[in-house]
């Protein structure tokens, strides 16, 4: 019998991992406290618990953090247009930070000196786990399972880690015939392993679980009016909710990409995000609408930074709360309503109104000339120009004279 090392909270999802891991740690001394994050996924919360319980855990906390999840995580990245790798709407990365932040607060509500994920040593996950359990509590140790050569010498593979499981009685939804891993909240649902470790191999919609017109803006989304049935929500929650199931029919959000993650490798994804296309696509519309250019312009630039760092695991870095409090200071004036509909997979904007457009109809039109000199653009043509002639001036004269 391995000898008492204290008392460790463990990141728990019920899965394959985390179920064996949790036996695992009972054999290397430690008293475990299971946490299960409600973030949206679909769990039997109820079987969970008694699993866990039943695997040896001293404790189980779970917590519904949805509400939090959304307004706290997702909506900045919302307000920030957030894309990761010009694609990746950051699912898993903005989940992450809010588990990892209960994780830290039930070790010292216990008195755990310990905390313990199932991320594996070569993903981005274990990344974003530590370095937020870091930030809040400098003094906490994080046991790793998948780092430990006792640990993975032992299960080299899924193969090894479900015999295990079979040895010690932990009923687990993965099976050999469907060894891919899975990963589910609000924001998205992401699909990578196994046969997927293949960038060939082709999905034919087998890994598919997830499943109206737009939300008015207003720094953060706050109604979606479905016009076919008119159909309102308002609270963050039930609002995103429902563009999942709206969206969600319709095949919205769903991509299949190879990815750089932080550790130095790729990776193969496949992700279904169905709210956050939806809020993607209306939020930068009226954005748009809103905003001034050289606004946008550095905006922009921060949006790509941000991304990075939440992708990274730095949501608790001092940079990405500045770019937090400076992207939150760009919205002011992002307020509005955006009609769209989706079809086949995509979202099409219709049409967009705000109080605090920019947008000057008779400025712009082609029948008023509005407070507009046309004249004035031969000017503006002609010093533009200037940079150009001067360039390919002087450009023509190095060439004249190498050909001498």
């Amino acid at each position: 019998m391995a000898q008492p090392k204290g008392t460790v909270v463990l990141a728990y999802s019920g899965g394959l991992d985390t179920s064996c891991i949790l036996v695992w740690l009972k054999e290397q001394g430690y008293d475990v406290i299971a946490y299960l994050a409600n973030i949206g996924q679909k769990e039997d919360f109820d079987a969970a618990r008694k699993k866990a319980l039943a695997l040896g855990a001293k404790k189980v906390y779970i917590e519904d953090i949805s509400r939090e999840f959304v307004e706290e995580f997702i909506w900045p990245a919302v307000q920030a247009n957030a894309l990761y790798e010009d694609r990746y709407l950051l699912g898993t990365a903005l989940a992450r930070p809010c588990i990892a932040r209960k994780l830290v607060e039930i070790a010292q509500r216990e008195g755990a000196q310990y905390v313990a994920h199932g991320a594996t040593g070569k993903g981005n996950d274990q990344v974003r786990f530590e370095l937020t359990c870091y930030a809040l509590c400098p003094n906490i140790k994080v046991v790793a399972p998948w780092r430990l050569p006792e640990f993975y010498q032992r299960f080299p593979g899924r193969r090894e880690l479900m015999d295990y499981a079979k040895k010690h009685g932990i009923p687990v939804p993965v099976t050999p015939q469907t060894p891919w891993s899975m990963d589910e909240n609000l924001m998205h649902i992401s699909y990578e392993a196994g046969i997927l470790e293949n960038p060939k191999v082709i999905d034919h919609g087998r890994l598919a679980s997830m499943a109206a017109t737009g939300p008015r803006a207003s720094r953060v989304p706050v109604k979606v009016t479905n016009a076919g049935d008119g159909a309102t929500r308002c609270s963050a929650l039930e609002l995103f909710m429902y563009l999942n199931d709206i969206a969600g029919k319709h095949g919205v959000g769903r991509i299949d990409i190879v990815e750089n993650r932080f550790v130095g490798m790729k990776s193969r994804g496949i992700y279904e995000t169905p709210a956050g296309t939806i809020l993607y696509h209306a939020h930068l519309d009226i954005e748009a609408f809103t905003m001034d250019r050289e606004v946008r312009k550095i905006k922009q630039g921060l949006a790509l930074k941000f991304s990075e760092l939440v992708y990274n695991g730095f949501w608790h870095s001092p940079e990405c709360e500045f770019l937090r409090q400076c992207i939150g200071r760009s919205q002011e004036a992002v307020v509005g309503t955006v009609r769209l509909s989706v079809f086949k997979g995509q979202v099409y904007v219709l049409g967009r109104e705000s109080p605090r457009s920019l947008y000057n109809e008779e400025l712009v039109s082609m029948n008023v000339q509005g407070d507009y000199e046309p004249a004035d653009a031969t000017g503006f043509i002609n010093i533009n120009s200037l940079r150009l002639k001067e360039y390919h001036r002087l450009q023509s004269k190095v060439t004249v004279k190498q050909d001498e």
